[in-house]
């Protein structure tokens, strides 16, 4: 039973005796651990601000930091590429007519080289964010029904390699075989690079054949229920003659053999 004669902060035990309330010591407890935390901090800081430190960046900002470090390093590889060309240009001592034009055929598939001819390209792009269906019988979109996935990207540039295409230009970079078309969240990550949409997707290669295994593939029959559905972008665009430029980036394969 409280006794309301007793000092504030203090309450009477059934044998007389007063003790802390549990407030108190919780209290202290709570201000020797902030004071724990500013030295902690302080010595973990050593003067320097650490709003500031790399390592508390966000994510997206290390990624776009990383992206941009990777253009510039590949520019640098490409240089050292048209060397490595014009001197390979020059011929081989001791090679025969024959294993120089392997050579050349082995260089051209590599994609290592430029290729020019007749090109088209396809575009994706997100619906608006604001999108309804389009078309009745249709629910209304979810978040993920409004933006370009990885899938459908993989399933243009396997439609376009199943369509006898001689070589793909994702965005601003050549496919090789090493290539790996992957998505992180809205954002398309290829060979260290970041880019947003649209996404540009150019293939050289018999245009006509190349925009028949584009309609007839599953995956972009599927894509093209959201097309009209939602709006997402899709358009499929003759180029004329285009010239790709060479894959300029690192290679990671050093030796490979066809399967037999």
């Amino acid at each position: 039973m409280s006794n309301s004669a007793d000092s504030p902060g203090v309450r009477t035990t059934p044998a007389g005796k007063k003790r802390w309330r549990p407030v108190r010591a919780l209290t202290a407890g709570v201000f020797a651990l902030a004071g724990l935390l500013f030295v902690t901090s302080f010595h973990t800081a050593k003067g320097t601000n650490l709003r500031t430190d790399a390592s508390l960046l966000k994510l997206s900002d290390l990624i776009k930091e990383r992206s941009h470090k990777n253009g510039e390093l590949e520019e640098d590889n490409g240089f050292l590429r048209e060397d490595v060309k014009a001197r390979a240009e020059e011929g081989h001592p001791g090679a025969t007519d024959s294993e120089e034009a392997r050579l050349k055929a082995l260089e051209n598939r590599a994609g290592t080289r430029e290729l020019r001819g007749e090109a088209l390209t396809v575009t994706l792009n997100d619906a608006p964010p604001d999108a309804t269906p389009k078309l009745p019988g249709y629910p209304e979109p979810q978040p993920d029904d409004l933006v370009i996935h990885q899938q459908d990207l993989q399933a243009v540039v396997n439609a376009l390699w199943q369509g006898g295409a001689e070589g793909i230009r994702v965005m601003d970079q050549r496919l090789i075989s090493t290539s790996a078309v992957r998505c992180v969240g809205n954002t398309l990550i290829l060979q260290g690079r970041v880019y947003s949409p649209p996404y540009k997707i150019t293939a050289i290669g018999d245009t006509a054949r190349l925009k028949k295994t584009l309609t007839a593939a599953p995956a972009i029959q599927n894509y093209m229920l959201y097309v009209n559905a939602y709006g997402l972008g899709w358009n499929v665009d003759e180029e004329g003659t285009v010239t790709l430029p060479g894959y300029t980036g690192p290679v990671d394969l050093h030796q490979a053999r066809p399967v037999e």
